[in-house]
């Protein structure tokens, strides 16, 4: 059968409800099955009696879309740049530095270079980004804190997540993430799995973990990533391991670059694949790389 009358049959099942038949048009709008999009209904009625035979073929097309999703390289890690010099920000989180006013994230080069005109001009400390007076008490740190919760921001929301986790209030802990969650927050999804790997606060539930990890992967957070790796290598899928392993290693994630070596030299990774997550390695990790970065590296070194 040829390609065109393939495509053209499945262009006839969509425009016809897959259970009754019935034609679509300006007097019955059908409905797309909301797993696949292959098929097309008229009424719930018909898609409940039409799940039997589409089941198995709904949930294979399910599963691709879904790859298509997860094996998708991102751009860059979930830390994204840095709002003042625009570089990538590093994966190692002690080159970066977190304020509370704003929550932004920026990198020890943008804020040595601040300090340093603070010093020469003899300013008050202040915040790089939003330029907002340094709290200079734990006290009003917190403050700034609650102000950004009750902004409802996604960042500091995660983070009081992560305070109350270390507090061993694993309740609350839950609570935090799963708003930091709708309100787009990557990193809570990496949170939640830890929480239904170990059972604190929720009950274990490995299906949950592994969706929180996907999530957080999708969205570049590049512990979730490797973490996948390592459970579909301990579900003997190794093709599936190394695919997420590849992506973490072209975003600059050292342990994914030395697992990736470590399955060349077992023949699960093909020379040209371990070439390209070398040279995509490299280049995550010259991307991050500034003249005032490194003039903050040496300043704190005492150099």
């Amino acid at each position: 059968m040829s390609a065109a009358v393939v495509e053209s049959e499945s262009d006839t099942i969509m425009l016809c409800c897959a259970s009754c038949g019935i034609a679509g048009g300006d007097d019955m709008k059908l409905k797309k099955c909301t797993a696949c999009h292959l098929v097309k209904y008229c009424s719930v009625k018909c898609q409940k009696d039409h799940r039997p035979q589409h089941k198995r073929e709904c949930k294979k097309r399910a599963a691709e879309l879904r790859d298509e999703i997860l094996f998708k390289q991102p751009e860059s890690s979930h830390f994204g740049d840095c709002p003042i010099c625009c570089l990538p920000l590093p994966i190692d989180k002690s080159k970066s530095s977190m304020f509370s006013c704003c929550s932004k994230f920026i990198c020890n080069g943008c804020v040595h270079a601040n300090n340093k005109r603070e010093y020469e001009g003899r300013l008050q400390p202040s915040c790089p980004f939003c330029r907002e007076a340094t709290p200079s008490t734990c006290e009003k740190i917190n403050e700034q804190w609650m102000k950004r919760i009750e902004a409802n921001d996604p960042v500091a929301i995660c983070d009081m997540g992560t305070k109350k986790y270390h507090e061993k209030d694993y309740k609350n802990a839950y609570e935090h993430w799963t708003r930091a969650i709708a309100l787009g927050d990557v990193e809570a999804h990496y949170q939640l799995s830890c929480l239904y790997r170990d059972g604190l606060g929720v009950e274990k539930d490995m299906k949950k973990r592994v969706y929180h990890l996907e999530q957080a992967a999708i969205g570049g957070y590049l512990m979730a990533r490797h973490n996948l790796g390592c459970v579909e290598l301990d579900n003997g899928q190794h093709g599936r391991a190394v695919k997420h392993w590849i992506i973490a290693a072209k975003l600059g994630f050292e342990p994914s670059l030395e697992n990736v070596k470590n399955s060349y030299t077992y023949g699960h990774v093909s020379k040209d694949d371990l070439a390209a997550a070398l040279r995509g390695h490299q280049a995550a990790i010259d991307a991050t790389k500034s003249p005032q970065r490194e003039e903050a590296v040496k300043f704190a070194a005492g150099v």
